[in-house]
């Protein structure tokens, strides 16, 4: 047995004004063959569920280059046509592969190329033949397109919103994809197109129950595998929306796969009217919410200034409300600005200076702090846990603005857990309100140590309203931009 595995891989905000070149994934994470961490990256985990069992089973693996770049805008044409062109050029050399994993992402675009995940996984089919297994884990936020969907031959995503099952899922992948090699099963693919943009979190209900429900139905009565694909709203592209895969066992079942996927489909669109998702609170909302609450600290997720979402993570919307507030002890990050970071660790920590920071990047950031500050803290690599796997925000620093605390950060990500402000000396235990750059991904790490959590909605720059959004690509019809064909 043969196997070879790659990863490429981010998510392109296609209304953001963030570029990404190759320089972006290279900075990001560029692992060359052989080179891999023994930690996953997001979207490389395929990579270290395929060692794992390659050490068990005793296959031989050939590994490809893994890079990602931090979601942004649209990736340029020669970025992503010459890592495809990498990884395709090392599929070629390690014919004849039984196996073929790829660990993506699936809401790329790049220019000129709106499914780059399509793309790379048609020419794989061309490399490899009918008869290899072509095998992919994907976002749960990703375009699950007909030609990936045609290509490969195990498509799985993520279940959980926040995403703490991606290795989980790499080792689902691999293990069904060997199954299939060795002709144990027989997987055909159904799916179910909600038309609709339906995502949901997984940490509270329904969709906690509802993933708990589909995970047990896998491996039972010909159902291999059930995955929601919900979607990524920032991104102008046809295949936008939820769908729902169901990978079934042989072509006798592939009806009762149909059946399934539909049935589940129809589920999470009747949550429109049941289920709304939580409610997001105006900054000035958010400060009474957080007053009138016991315990601390009230932990509140500012979404859509969420670098996950491909924007610049340096909104000041919420910061000039705190500042509001001289009287209430608040933590906010992390916030994207190079020049500013640069500027506290020359000054270094105990210095009190005057500081111009953030709201640079779009209309929506609001409007640049000017403040005399304290420099808190300062690190070369503020390096955070995430699930599994390592992120580093680079340099970064913390500054003090009365009772206010403000991480800074040279590296665009999101606020994973805790030691993006503990590194750096700020105790969030003594912190009313703690405000975190991201969606949900936050969830795991700081729900155990908040006294609620809650979210915001500061008014982007990520749109977080799609029918405020001039979509030009989508197929329509498309809820919540029409009236739903089935609702």
């Amino acid at each position: 047995m043969r196997v070879f595995v790659a990863s490429l891989a981010t998510e392109t905000n296609t209304f953001s004004p963030l570029f990404v070149d190759r320089r972006a994934f290279e900075e990001a994470f560029y692992c060359s063959p052989g080179n891999h961490p023994p930690t996953p990256t997001l979207c490389s985990a395929p990579v270290v569920a395929a060692r794992r069992r390659s050490e068990a089973d005793g296959f031989t693996l050939i590994e490809g280059t893994a890079t990602w770049a931090e979601p942004a805008g649209l990736v340029s044409r020669e970025a992503y046509e010459s890592l495809r062109d990498e990884i395709l050029d090392q599929l070629k050399a390690a014919m004849p592969v039984d196996v073929a994993l790829f660990g993506l992402h699936g809401a790329m675009v790049a220019r000129d190329y709106d499914d780059c995940e399509g793309d790379l996984l048609e020419r794989a089919r061309e490399i490899v033949g009918p008869d290899c297994v072509i095998g992919a884990e994907l976002d749960m936020h990703c375009h699950l397109t007909p030609k990936r969907v045609a290509a490969a031959d195990v498509l799985l995503t993520f279940k959980e919103f926040p995403h703490i099952d991606f290795l989980d899922r790499a080792e689902d992948l691999v293990d069904l994809c060997l199954r299939a090699a060795r002709s144990e099963v027989k997987p055909v693919s159904a799916v179910f197109d909600c038309r609709s943009l339906s995502g949901f979190m997984t940490s509270i209900e329904p969709g906690r129950g509802f993933v708990d429900r589909i995970m047990a139905r896998e491996g039972r009565d010909g159902i291999l595998s059930i995955s929601v694909a919900h979607g990524f709203q920032a991104a102008d592209v046809y295949d936008v929306g939820t769908k729902v895969l169901v990978i079934a066992d042989g072509e006798e079942n592939r009806m009762k796969a149909a059946a399934l996927a539909e049935a589940l489909g129809h589920e999470i669109l009747g949550w429109h009217r049941t289920a709304p998702g939580p409610y997001h609170y105006t900054p000035e909302e958010a400060i009474a919410q957080a007053r009138a609450e016991p315990g601390q600290p009230i932990v509140f997720a500012d979404r859509w200034d969420n670098p996950g979402g491909g924007v610049a993570g340096d909104s000041t919307v919420m910061i000039e409300t705190l500042l509001k507030h001289p009287d209430l002890p608040a933590a906010i990050g992390a916030l994207w600005d190079p020049v500013a970071v640069s500027l506290c660790r020359a000054a270094g920590i105990g210095a009190r200076i005057p500081l111009r920071f953030c709201g640079k990047a779009t209309p929506q950031s609001g409007s640049p702090i000017d403040a005399e500050v304290v420099v808190r803290g300062v690190s070369d690599e503020l390096v955070i846990p995430f699930e599994e796997s390592i992120v580093s925000l680079g340099p970064a620093a913390a500054i003090t603005i009365g009772e206010l605390d403000i991480v800074l950060v040279n590296g665009r990500a999101q606020t994973f857990s805790p030691p993006a402000f503990t590194q750096l000396g700020i105790d969030l235990a003594r912190k009313k309100i703690v405000v975190v750059k991201s969606s949900n991904h936050f969830y795991a790490a700081f729900a155990p140590i908040a006294a609620k959590v809650h979210y915001l909605n500061t008014g982007g720059p990520y749109p977080y309203d799609a029918t405020k959004v001039e979509y030009r690509k989508v197929r329509r019809p498309l809820a919540p931009l029409d009236p739903h064909p089935w609702l």
